[in-house]
């Protein structure tokens, strides 16, 4: 019993400690490795310890989902609008930047 509260603990401060923030789109990056992140204007709250800059990293910008991020992403930096990211609490694809789990747009 006391495994399964302990599993359950786990399961659901995971999700709490992944990053997040609301702000403008101010900087893509992408490299000749194929990695694309982002920055956003604001501050990043509950930041993993791997994520040692304020960017977050595209997974698999190969994927239908990594591809639908960076639409949305260069959709928002285009036209202003303020998005809000929230992080995978893991750094796979550089090591250094928290991994987009969630990108929402907002049209004001």
């Amino acid at each position: 019993m006391k495994l399964l509260l302990v599993s359950i603990f786990v399961i659901i401060s995971h999700g709490a400690l992944a990053g997040d923030i609301t702000g403008k789109v101010s900087r893509l990056l992408t490299n000749d490795a194929g990695l694309h992140w982002v920055y956003i204007t604001g501050t990043v709250s509950n930041k993993p310890a791997c994520s040692l800059y304020s960017g977050f990293a595209i997974k698999d910008e190969n994927s239908a989902y990594g591809k639908a991020q960076f639409s949305m992403l260069l959709t928002a930096f285009a036209t202003g609008k303020d998005v809000k990211i929230t992080g995978a609490n893991i750094c796979t694809r550089n090591g250094a930047q928290e991994d987009i789990s969630k990108i929402e747009l907002f049209a004001q």
